[in-house]
């Protein structure tokens, strides 16, 4: 591996891994702050089914999917700030473009091209970090920055809830315009460049080809990477569902905005935990003991969605403490299938976020349309997608779970010599 770029002495760790969440946050405060709008929207765009509106989230996290297979090639040729800039800009055009809309479908093409903007918020977030960290140090930033991140959702549908109070959903929209412009000033006059000159890699489709080919031919690169979308998809199912879940099945509609925080907590408790130990106990033990207990939790979410359908404290505890399952999950599985791929970071990342926001945007939208008035659609998502993501992670290991490759491990002294 080449030796990472120095930072600039303005920019020291700290105020890096910040910068990167914050604009990783702009995705989740596009998706959270719009769910206490989705009653108006429906009602001001007058649409036929209520299920039809999730897909202003489903939309949105294709277009981050596609999108992301953009901007990693391009930030492998002209570097990741220039890149970063631009996508930011673009964001928040489009952002202003939602507000505007005058029709569903109008809202929803915006809506997917605020999505491929807004994917390289992502996807360059990690190659970033990858330009300066690998391995476990890797995971530990990362979990940093998710930790960072998930303060976002805690806030975000209580910060569009308030917006409501004193405008329509549009106004919303033109919120998340302003962020996204604030973070591309922080980005231009603040972030170095931080890709090596030897890593700059040409835009030709062989190039690219040969990049996702590694990807995919890698074992662990290509398991953990389709078992981080499968367990985010299980995410995604219960974030569509979410307003309506509070306020037809438990008729707490008003609850929704501190109900979701309670939730979102588990993630960031889980973020924070893991960023002071994965460097200790590695990245495969910690989010292999998770996925184990995300089987466990899901298999009491079903028995709960059966037994006791309408106990808003028994969902909120199992559901709050399987999220924190996906907190230990989700950045460990990335940083285990970025590991290979210091020398292509932009490209396996952009391919990896493109595999995993796809499969989960479309796990999620399918957990999401079999919304019937009850909790077991989201509840047996859980479990059926840990127990995918475990078939997967078995595979990658060929059946050796809590390994540590890299360490050497003790050999005992030989009595006899």
């Amino acid at each position: 591996m080449n030796s990472p770029l120095p930072l600039k002495k303005t920019l020291g760790d700290k105020e890096l891994t910040v910068m990167m969440a914050s604009l990783m946050a702009l995705n989740a405060l596009a998706i959270d702050s719009m769910l206490p709008a989705f009653p108006a929207i429906v009602g001001n765009l007058s649409l036929a089914n209520p299920n039809s509106i999730q897909y202003i989230i489903s939309i949105f996290l294709a277009g981050t999917g596609i999108g992301a297979l953009i901007h990693g090639p391009l930030s492998d040729r002209y570097g990741r700030k220039p890149i970063l800039l631009i996508a930011t800009v673009g964001a928040a055009l489009f952002s202003l473009a939602c507000s505007l809309s005058t029709s569903f479908e109008m809202l929803l093409a915006m809506r997917f091209c605020h999505g491929l903007m807004a994917a390289a918020m992502g996807v360059l977030v990690i190659s970033v970090i990858r330009d300066q960290f690998e391995g476990d140090a890797m995971a530990r930033r990362m979990s940093t920055i998710f930790l960072i991140f998930m303060i976002v959702p805690i806030i975000a549908p209580t910060i569009g809830q308030f917006v409501l109070l004193f405008a329509g959903w549009r106004t919303i929209f033109d919120l998340m315009a302003f962020m996204a412009l604030m973070a591309a000033g922080w980005v231009y006059y603040r972030l170095p460049e931080t890709l090596h000159p030897e890593n700059v890699i040409p835009i030709e489709p062989h190039a690219l080809a040969k990049a996702w080919t590694k990807v995919v031919t890698n074992r662990n690169a290509a398991g953990y990477m389709i078992g981080a979308g499968i367990v985010q998809g299980a995410l995604f199912g219960y974030l569509n569902s979410s307003p309506q879940l509070f306020d037809e099945v438990f008729n707490a509609a008003d609850f929704f905005t501190i109900g979701f925080a309670i939730v979102a907590l588990g993630i960031a408790a889980s973020n924070f935990t893991n960023s002071k130990i994965v460097e200790r106990f590695g990245a495969r033990r910690v989010s292999q003991t998770a996925l184990i207990s995300f089987i466990i939790l899901g298999s009491l979410q079903v028995a709960a969605a059966e037994f006791a359908p309408t106990s808003l404290p028994l969902f909120l505890a199992l559901l709050t403490a399987n999220m924190a399952m996906v907190g230990f999950i989700g950045s460990n599985f990335s940083s285990i299938a970025m590991t290979p791929f210091g020398d292509v970071a932009g490209a396996a990342s952009s391919f990896q976020s493109f595999v995993k926001t796809l499969l989960a945007a479309g796990i999620g939208a399918a957990i999401g349309q079999q919304f019937d008035g009850s909790v077991l659609p989201v509840a047996a998502g859980f479990l059926v997608c840990g127990l995918v993501a475990l078939a997967l992670v078995l595979w990658c290991e060929k059946g050796l779970l809590f390994t540590r490759p890299g360490t050497t491990p003790k050999i005992p002294n030989n009595p006899r010599g």
